[in-house]
């Protein structure tokens, strides 16, 4: 764990170096991928050049606002909670207007992603710091994510680290100096994009994923040798074709830190 979080700071110090940016802003859901980013940053750049908004809706939990200001508390960078929920009514009303029916549910989640991913291009363009997408190797293979949304930004700086790594990475880094809460920690993972919403409501548990995709992507096994080894052949089955179904998604994504 300790050679890939100082990959992840070396990574991270030359990007903004090569490119000019002394500063970074990224979005806080409450949720362990855009905790983990902000402690990254922080040990990266400093926790003076380390900006991060929380854009609540009626969706976010409480937990989530308790977690992100818990977090800005434990490390000291700038932050700044801001209520998007009547940007996103406002957007609904027209889209009413303009489909003549209701939008479906995939419409409204993708427009609270979106809506926060251009606040904080807003940002980057009134302040000049660097967004940070926040999104990991698991989601970016299932298309996990929303393009022009939460894949916004100017790099991945954990792109390349699979949801499970990224758990045992925040559990290394807390055994270093507690940064991270242990309620981010312990939370199953959500998008917090709708009432209920978890993650294994629409993929398999991360402990499967990212099995399967460890055999598949980084072994190069088969979908029979990965069958022959234990997995649910049904599973692995809907996993793979996903991964292909997707790569339009990843095409367009941020640059990511190679680890």
């Amino acid at each position: 764990m300790e050679k890939i979080w100082n990959k992840l700071v070396l990574g991270l110090q030359d990007y903004c170096q090569r490119y000019g940016f002394k500063k970074v802003i990224l979005g806080l859901s409450g949720g362990m991928d855009s905790a983990l980013v902000s402690v990254l940053a922080c040990d990266a750049l400093g926790k003076e050049n380390v900006s991060c908004l929380m854009m609540k809706t009626k969706h976010t939990s409480d937990l989530s606002l308790q977690i992100a200001q818990k977090l800005a508390d434990l490390n000291g960078f700038s932050y700044q909670v801001l209520d998007i929920e009547p940007v996103i009514e406002a957007q609904k009303q027209f889209l009413i207007q303009a489909f003549g029916q209701e939008p479906k549910n995939l419409v409204m989640e993708n427009l609270q992603a979106r809506e926060r991913g251009k606040i904080l291009m807003a940002y980057s363009n009134q302040n000049g710091a660097l967004v940070l997408a926040c999104g990991n190797k698991s989601e970016a293979a299932m298309g996990y994510c929303t393009l022009y949304g939460d894949v916004c930004g100017g790099l991945l700086p954990i792109g390349d680290l699979y949801k499970t790594t990224i758990f045992d990475l925040a559990r290394w880094r807390n055994q270093q100096g507690y940064v991270i809460p242990e309620e981010v920690i312990n939370r199953a993972p959500s998008a917090e994009l709708s009432d209920g919403q978890k993650d294994e409501d629409s993929l398999p548990p991360y402990s499967v994923l990212d099995a399967i995709l460890r055999l598949y992507l980084d072994e190069q096994k088969t979908e029979e040798e990965i069958v022959a080894l234990g997995h649910d052949a049904k599973t692995i089955s809907w996993v793979i074709k996903q991964y292909y179904k997707m790569a339009f998604k990843r095409k367009q994504m941020p640059e990511i830190l190679k680890i």
